[in-house]
């Protein structure tokens, strides 16, 4: 039988599509036999096996004469519908089809590509209206004709336009499951679908009228005040509850949520149930805040609730977590927190614990932090089983116009490397916005893999109330005027249906305006604004009642000498039977089985000594970052490798006790603002966690700069939230060159909240009311058991603050920086200062010079004067922790060397490193009796030099000066 014409032409565009748009086949594809279509697409990678395979089997379709052409059609179209780029599903017929999508609306991110809006379909394929009334089968992968198994194509291409080509639009074709497709294809196809009862609508009505009016009653009471208000989407507020109503039922007992200040007050309100009265009063310029830190604006702040799900009838904590301005920088703090939670649980697939991110378009296109978190979603050590994300897409960003905001089609676009369904729904249709976020939770609940929905809206005013939007955007904002709230959509369509009366709908509006009025009231009484009662990650139990420490004491961080035996044992062996290690690990074990012996350890047991023994206290242990199961220099070994069984390993640290607490020790992607952010949340969850994240280099922890700035530092003081997150920054100058030398501690040090005019008072309790009074610690050790004792004091201290350890790396195998088990002992604890307990200690009245240093160079400095014999002259005290800065030590030392000159030596340029923040500290502490003089490498733009010559010369410059007793004679203070 002769192809007809019209069949023909839609055979070859198809085809050419193929060759294209996917397979990149030979131009000439589209006049090959359909065999050899059939030949080629068995071929092709397992990739897109989902998509060769639907291919495959229509081919194989393909039967007798009688039946020819009937099939074939089915086929061709088939193809089309694979083929389409835009919101593609398996039998979408005709690109007109899909590219029509929200065809009512005037969105300029939903442009279609290559049929312009109203062109006809069947004349673009050669098809003519007899076509249309011939009935198709339709293959058994679609749900489009319910229970029939075939249809006319007039009607097909109807039933296609209503599942596709509405107010809901679906981006799935990408991904490479064939049973994931055809869940949702079923959910979209399905006939009569997205069918509501008159109750659902009527909860529906309802929770509008509560995200609507509240803020209106903002508008009205503080005209005037920025709030970022959700005007133009107050969909979202029964989205997020149908997916949490959902998610409820489906047995999730702890949502955590992210978002950025947009509808922040809202869902606090009307989602997490925060007190309405707690929430006006922060609009009250006369509020007081009390003495907890400096906090944050209202539209920052967060809250936890644990409360019942009306729709389950089942207890469920919310927290939304809180967060700067910085957009999309809380993602991976929420993704942290929720791991936590899960791993506290047992909640091996997410079933318990599961976590919502709100975006807003423009950051989710362009913060770069998005990526990184979708690309941690699969990954081990770091998955949540799944994250629903709500984009609130205003289609704008601040003043900034879609087209020139990013290059992607639509903002979604990065959710589709990690093969994420992407549900974009028309705001202003409420019934299909919840179908939507029913279908969101119930694909989380089924595959427990990430899912998107697009919330297409608009934003009534400017990028906050005080904002004008016609200055950047006249047009649009003259549409927005003219365009009615969802809220009056949804209420005279439920009128018409006459599900509700026009009364019912004014009684529920005026009951939500009484609760406001009465919280209004009640918000005057308020006087005091308490950070606290903002928390989203309570520690239940570690303080008191009034959130204070039970004690400001902490106990000796030493161990019993058994106890560091058996973890040395353990440390130098492969715990478990038949399994093969690398001949150079089995030198490294044998190092350290001697080094046990002879009561000594180095930097890495130091480190497996401390972790063993928080272990067996009960305390979980979670190190993360790039390569360090292994050590960026090859000095830990915590995973064993089998030599010769792949993917077989063994972690040691998991075989030390028999009730012991986990050990996980992962390598992250190659991400640091999205892991350390992680990181950080996970910290959260616990106070009963040492949780690490160590940076392959020190200065690799300025890409998560926003992290550290925004979260780490002021966290306590924002949002009065404890944190003991440790990072490990290794730090040193070895003549590496300027981007894996330094881990820039000044800018650490910079941030730390001390005053360096003020010695404190020497109380009793000075060294840990110090440390409870600081917003981080920043520490750089000298010796593996100062290292050891670090860690530990982390855990016992009865608080919690970040620690910012300087690691190092050629004191990881120095012959010098090793410890004796007996500075590790019971009574034994870190020490602030070592202090010179040589030579110049006995005879300290002819101490000529007291050189003042951290770190590495310490060793320097000792080699030097051994070689120059200046062991009576010169007395060398290393400052261990920085901050909070030693004020007692240093004020011993200085009355003890009551004749010499002080001195400040470090490696690092005069502008870098640690001189501009101990000088004034060292001056308080002698009341600027004598000059702090400088000794170390001059001001530079770099953190080292890249010429290893130039390197030995700066330091033997500087190493002269240490030693130059006449060095500083007639200069001025």
């Amino acid at each position: 039988m002769v192809l007809p014409l019209f069949l023909f032409n839609i055979y070859k565009l198809n085809v050419l599509i193929l060759h294209e748009c996917i397979f990149s086949l030979p131009s000439t594809c589209f006049t090959w036999p359909l065999t050899c279509i059939h030949d080629i697409l068995t071929l092709m990678p397992s990739a897109i096996a989902c998509v060769c395979n639907i291919y495959i089997a229509l081919l194989n379709f393909i039967s007798p004469v009688t039946s020819f052409v009937i099939d074939l059609y089915c086929m061709l179209f088939t193809l089309l519908s694979c083929t389409s780029s835009v919101f593609i599903s398996y039998f979408q017929l005709l690109d007109c089809v899909c590219r029509h999508f929200l065809s009512t609306l005037p969105f300029s991110s939903l442009r279609p590509r290559v049929m312009s809006h109203g062109q006809n379909c069947a004349a673009f394929y050669g098809l003519d209206e007899s076509d249309l009334d011939k009935v198709f089968h339709l293959p058994t992968t679609t749900f489009i004709g319910g229970n029939e198994t075939a249809l006319p194509l007039r009607e097909i291409i109807q039933r296609m336009e209503m599942s596709y080509c509405q107010h809901i639009g679906v981006e799935f074709m990408f991904i490479n499951d064939l049973e994931q497709c055809q869940w949702i294809r079923q959910k979209f196809e399905t006939p009569r679908a997205m069918q509501f009862n008159n109750e659902e609508k009527r909860t529906l009505l309802a929770r509008l009228v509560r995200s609507t009016r509240f803020e209106e009653f903002l508008q009205r009471k503080w005209s005037s005040e920025k709030r970022f208000g959700l005007e133009g989407c107050e969909v979202l507020i029964p989205a997020l509850k149908t997916i949490i109503d959902k998610s409820s039922e489906n047995g999730v007992e702890n949502v955590i949520m992210g978002m950025p200040h947009r509808g922040r007050l809202n869902v606090l309100a009307n989602v997490i149930r925060k007190e309405l009265e707690q929430i006006f009063c922060q609009f009250d310029s006369k509020l007081e805040a009390a003495d907890e830190g400096t906090g944050d604006v209202k539209y920052h702040l967060g809250m936890y609730h644990r409360r019942i799900n009306r729709v389950s009838n089942k207890n469920i904590t919310l927290s939304l977590m809180a967060n700067p301005s910085h957009l999309e920088a809380v993602d991976p703090v929420v993704q942290g927190k929720t791991k936590a939670e899960q791993f506290y649980l047992s909640d091996t697939e997410g079933k318990q614990v599961m976590s919502i991110l709100l975006h807003g378009d423009a950051a989710f296109a362009g913060q770069g932090i998005v990526y990184e978190t979708f690309h941690l979603s699969d990954l081990p050590s770091y998955t949540t089983h799944g994250t629903i994300h709500v984009v609130v897409n205003n289609q704008i960003g601040f003043t900034t116009d879609p087209r020139v905001a990013r290059s992607s089609p639509y903002p979604t676009d990065v959710a589709r490397v990690v093969n994420a369904p992407i549900f974009h729904v028309n705001g202003d249709d409420p019934e299909a916005v919840m179908y939507v976020c029913n279908v969101a939770a119930e694909w989380r609940n089924t595959f427990h893999k990430d899912v998107v929905v697009d919330l297409v809206c608009f934003r009534r005013n400017g990028h906050n109330e005080m904002d004008e939007p016609m200055f950047t955007q006249p047009l649009m904002y003259k549409q927005i005027k003219r365009q009615k709230s969802v809220l009056k959509k949804y209420a005279e369509k439920l009128t018409s249906e006459g599900v509700v009366t026009q009364q019912e709908f004014e009684e529920e509006m005026a009951k939500y305006d009484k609760i406001c009025e009465e919280a209004y009231t009640r918000s005057k009484d308020e006087k005091i604004m308490h950070i606290k009662h903002w928390l989203d990650s309570p520690w239940p139990g570690f303080f008191t009642l009034d959130g204070q420490p039970k004690s400001m004491t902490c106990p000796s961080t030493g161990l019993t000498e058994d106890m560091l035996n058996h973890i040395g044992n353990i440390a130098s062996s492969v715990p478990i039977e038949d399994f093969t290690i690398h001949g150079g690990l089995t030198r490294i074990l044998k190092g350290r089985g001697e080094m046990v012996k002879n009561r000594m350890v180095d930097w890495a047991l130091a480190e497996y000594m401390a972790f063993g023994s928080l272990l067996n206290e009960g305390i979980h242990i979670r190190l993360s970052g790039q390569d360090v199961e292994r050590g960026t220099f090859s000095h830990r070994h915590h995973v064993l490798h089998d030599q010769n069984v792949d993917k077989k390993t063994c972690i040691p640290m998991n075989h030390l006790w028999p009730n012991q607490a986990p050990y996980t020790v992962c390598n992250s992607s190659l991400s640091e603002y999205g892991v350390l952010g992680f990181e950080l949340g996970f910290a959260m969850a616990s106070p009963n966690a040492l949780v690490l994240w160590e940076a392959q280099f020190g200065d690799f922890h300025n890409t998560a700069q926003c992290i550290i700035d925004q979260f780490i530092s002021p966290g306590q003081a924002k949002w009065v939230r404890q944190n003991g997150i440790v990072l490990l920054l290794p730090h040193g100058m070895e003549g590496m060159g300027p981007e894996h030398s330094s881990a820039r501690p000044e800018r650490f040090l910079q941030m730390c909240n001390d005053d360096p005019d003020v010695v404190p008072k020497f109380t009793e309790d000075f060294v840990v009311r110090q440390l409870y009074d600081t917003n981080w610690i920043v520490v750089n050790c000298s010796t593996p058991a100062n290292y050891f004792h670090v860690l530990r004091r982390q855990i016992l201290l009865p608080f919690r603050k970040p620690l910012i350890i300087f690691t190092p790396k050629s004191l990881l195998r120095h012959p010098d920086a090793k410890s004796s088990f007996d500075t590790m002992l019971p009574g034994t604890e870190f020490l602030r200062g070592i202090v010179e307990d040589g030579v110049a200690a006995h005879k300290p009245q002819d101490v000529k010079r007291l050189l003042l240093c951290t770190g590495k160079v310490y060793y320097e400095l000792t080699k030097e004067r051994k070689s120059r014999g200046l062991q009576a002259e010169v007395a060398i005290t290393r400052v261990e922790q920085l901050s909070p800065f030693p004020f007692d030590i240093i004020e011993q030392e200085a009355k003890k060397y009551c004749n010499a000159e002080i001195a400040w030596c470090q490696e690092e340029h005069k502008n870098q490193g640690y001189y501009e923040y101990v000088k004034p500290r060292i001056r308080a502490t002698i009341h600027r009796e004598r000059p702090v003089w400088y000794v170390g490498r001059e001001p530079a733009s770099a953190p080292a030099t890249g010429n290893k010559n130039t390197h030995l010369q700066e330091l033997k410059r500087f190493l002269d000066t240490s030693f130059n007793l006449d060095a500083f004679k007639n200069l001025g203070n």
